[in-house]
């Protein structure tokens, strides 16, 4: 099982198009553990049995992996213990970039005509992750619609929610949208996240300073 370093970024792509990135905390004989994401953290949610694909990208690559899902920690820090079910292999298919933070949001859904607010955690062209200070109007399936602005314009991005989990960094709750696009939208957000990688590193350089 040729794997990357203990503590190398790994993506879970757990269904409906969206990817969760985690790291790999270890190697054991026949199985490895990763961290939970953030949007499942705990036991609940996600079962043993549960099959999915892992993925990792080296430079100019994109490894991917199918795994059964083996154990679920039930304590802090949350690991998940996974089986391959496959070899890996490598994949030449398109992965949404993931970035952006804070930028206020306008949420609209089945709770009625008045929106409720939000601050964006992150963005891609397949999902939208976000801080909301209570979450009694949001439930896994329900459909909505998001306001975001993205440096140069307001995103309308209409999707489904597919998880509402408690933030483990302080109070309010993630929520995650997910949905599809088409040009231009999924332009606006391509360059929305280049713009924020950008910003990012030249950030992290100025620290190095």
């Amino acid at each position: 099982m040729e794997l990357p370093e203990i503590g190398s970024p790994m993506f879970l792509a757990l269904g409906d198009g969206v990817n969760f990135r985690s790291r790999l905390e270890a190697v054991d004989e026949d199985t490895f553990s990763v961290a939970a994401p953030l949007e499942t953290t705990g036991p609940e949610g996600f079962l043993p049995g549960y099959e999915f694909e892992v993925f990792w990208v080296p430079p100019r690559t994109r490894i991917v992996m199918p795994v059964l899902l083996k154990q679920v920690s039930d304590s802090a820090p949350f690991r998940w213990a996974l089986f391959p079910t496959a070899e890996p292999v490598i994949s030449n298919r398109r992965e949404f970039a993931r970035g952006g933070a804070g930028a206020p949001i306008r949420l609209f859904g089945e709770w009625g005509p008045q929106y409720l607010q939000g601050k964006m955690l992150d963005i891609s062209e397949g999902g939208l992750r976000f801080w909301v200070p209570d979450a009694t109007a949001f439930r896994e399936g329900d459909y909505m619609r998001a306001l975001v602005w993205l440096g140069n314009g307001e995103a309308e991005l209409k999707g489904k929610v597919y998880a509402v989990r408690p933030a483990n960094d302080g109070p309010g709750f993630h929520v995650v949208l997910i949905f599809k696009t088409v040009d231009p939208l999924a332009q606006m957000i391509r360059q929305y996240v280049i713009a924020w990688e950008i910003g990012e590193r030249r950030k992290a350089q100025r620290g190095q300073n």
